[in-house]
């Protein structure tokens, strides 16, 4: 029988959940390179002790910038827990930003220290961050680049100084850790740009506190549990949900250290067999159209699910066959980062199979509502999460659409070196705009309707809300991919194709876009006028994407 502890300590630092859980863990397994090195707690406060000591020495002090930059790995984790307790300020890089702009998050943050993954350094120049005194290889810890010659000397002598300070005897007696204040700068993370450039989010303790408090008391995990992390590290729900919650309760955690590949996912599910998967609504979607879709929709199963005896037999073989999928023992898949496509929802609710979709941003550390699997209501993404408040700026909240407003423990500080939009975004008496649009119900389950900045107003002055939109096209035949954005006061579909699945099917190129504007006919044909597609263009390569796989959608419009 599986059981959890629920009441975690709501007092104290979360520092101290750090401390205690690696003193607790002590020879268990920790982190995992996915077929690679595995690091014991024991390892891993080793070696946070090791960097502490380096940071130390060439003279990083309490509150100075820390920049990590590479694939996810054991060693990016222990960098990022190395910078929080030593009490400086962790500033964690997408490794697939372009270079420019990581050279100009590094400026921007004042990061005095940069780990940098081999893949990324390969395409950076140093010149370009001269404020840096020292580029260290995430994979070994060894300065690539420094502007002291001293480092190297301390870097020889690292041992030497471990040796005096620890005389050999390095324990779990010895983990103690720096404590700022809970409304302290724990990190800041660089949002990815769906509707804009990369801003500077701080996230304070205080918001880390909160969001892995409520994961400990509502998430099923227990010590020993294995988890892939599959989501970029240095991104705010990949951080906080897929590795740093684990890590607080005890689990091992794997790391797919190079592009995550749909085979790579479901091989490392298959061995790791995780209870709880946090992923994102493109994976499972793409699952349900290549493992489950194309068995329902073929004559002799739309005939024999009418008969409702062979229906429940019938969805419960496809309910098994995925939980199989995703290594045979998920008690819950959370998934988040963006919008569920309606039928593919349909589709797991129908099948029971245990999933939740939640609802964050980086601004607030991500967590704003969830709600388990059990209590989760279709089409919602949950209720607001424990010390968190949330309203809808509407005259009707349950009816009419309204930004997404939200305060408490989980929101940001605001935005590094950057007033004005803080000023924009943070209101006086602490409401957070999200920019999101929703309705919410009469059990406080929340519906989010779209981006207040992709919202269209149609000719007659009607709200239209292009995401309801591409939830329906998306599913159409052959498109892979689309938006729709306004021209010249008509709504248009920009569509890039699945020529892969056409070429299967022995369909031309040619062919698959004169299907697109057939699927554009029956699209409208499910909308009021006042949304209907005018025209449809096609766009031969994928959308530029953010990490978490969001369109960039302000390139396009």
């Amino acid at each position: 029988m599986r059981t959890r502890n629920i009441t975690p300590k709501q007092q104290g630092h979360f520092i101290t959940l750090l401390e205690e859980s690696i003193c607790t863990h002590w020879d268990l397994d920790a982190l995992s390179d996915y077929h690679g090195k595995t690091f014991k707690y024991r390892d891993v406060a080793l070696h946070i002790a090791e960097l502490h000591i380096l940071f130390d020495k060439i003279g990083i002090r309490k509150g100075d910038k820390i920049a990590v930059c590479g694939r996810n790995s054991s060693h990016w984790g222990i960098v990022f827990l190395a910078t929080i307790t030593y009490g400086a300020v962790a500033v964690p890089i997408l490794n697939d930003f372009k270079p420019d702009n990581i050279h100009n998050i590094v400026n921007h943050s004042e990061s005095t220290l940069l780990f940098v993954g081999e893949t990324v350094w390969e395409n950076l120049d140093e010149n370009m961050m001269p404020k840096v005194k020292g580029i260290v290889k995430i994979e070994d810890f060894s300065f690539l680049i420094v502007r002291s010659k001293k480092f190297f000397e301390i870097e020889k002598k690292k041992e030497m100084y471990f040796e005096q300070k620890y005389r050999n005897a390095f324990s779990s007696a010895q983990v103690s850790y720096n404590k700022d204040q809970l409304d302290e700068l724990a990190y800041i993370s660089y949002t990815s740009g769906t509707t804009s450039f990369s801003k500077g989010v701080m996230i304070p303790y205080r918001s880390m506190m909160s969001n892995i408090i409520f994961a400990q008391m509502n998430m099923p995990l227990i010590k020993g549990d294995n988890h892939v992390c599959m989501l970029p590290l240095a991104h705010a729900f990949g951080l906080m949900f897929s590795f740093i919650f684990e890590f607080t309760k005890g689990c091992h955690t794997y790391f797919l250290t190079r592009m995550p590949s749909p085979k790579i996912i479901f091989n490392a599910y298959a061995e790791t067999k995780p209870n709880l998967i946090i992923t994102v609504p493109l994976i499972v979607e793409k699952v349900v159209r290549k493992a489950v879709l194309p068995k329902l929709e073929t004559p002799s199963m739309k005939f024999a699910m009418r008969i409702p005896v062979v229906e429940g037999f019938i969805f419960r073989k496809i309910r098994q066959k995925l939980i199989d999928l995703f290594g045979g023992n998920v008690l819950e898949l959370v998934i988040g980062g963006a919008a569920m496509n309606d039928e593919v929802e349909n589709i797991l609710k129908r099948i029971h199979f245990p999933f939740t979709i939640g609802y964050g941003m980086t601004e607030s550390g991500p967590l704003i509502c969830y709600s388990s699997n059990a209590a989760f209501k279709k089409g919602s993404c949950g209720r607001v999460v424990d010390r968190m408040e949330i309203k809808i700026d509407s005259e009707d909240p349950q009816n009419i659409v309204g930004e997404i407003m939200v305060k408490g423990d989980n929101v940001m500080l605001g935005y590094y070196k950057n007033p004005d939009v803080t000023a924009q975004t943070l209101t006086n008496d602490g409401w957070m705009h999200t920019g999101d649009l929703g309705v919410i119900d009469s059990e406080g389950n929340l519906y989010i309707r779209g981006r207040s900045k992709n919202m269209l107003l149609s000719a007659n002055g009607q709200n239209i809300y292009p995401e309801e939109i591409e939830d329906k096209l998306s599913f159409m035949p052959y498109v892979s991919e689309c938006i729709v954005v306004q021209q010249n006061g008509k709504l248009v579909a920009l569509i890039h194709p699945d020529y892969n699945s056409a070429l299967a099917d022995k369909l031309t190129t040619q062919a698959v876009d004169k299907l697109m504007d057939s699927n554009r006919i029956r699209l409208n044909e499910m909308l009021p006028k006042y949304s209907q597609v005018a025209s449809v263009k096609i766009c031969p390569e994928e959308f530029e994407k953010t990490p978490k796989r969001s369109i960039k959608r302000y390139l396009y419009t």
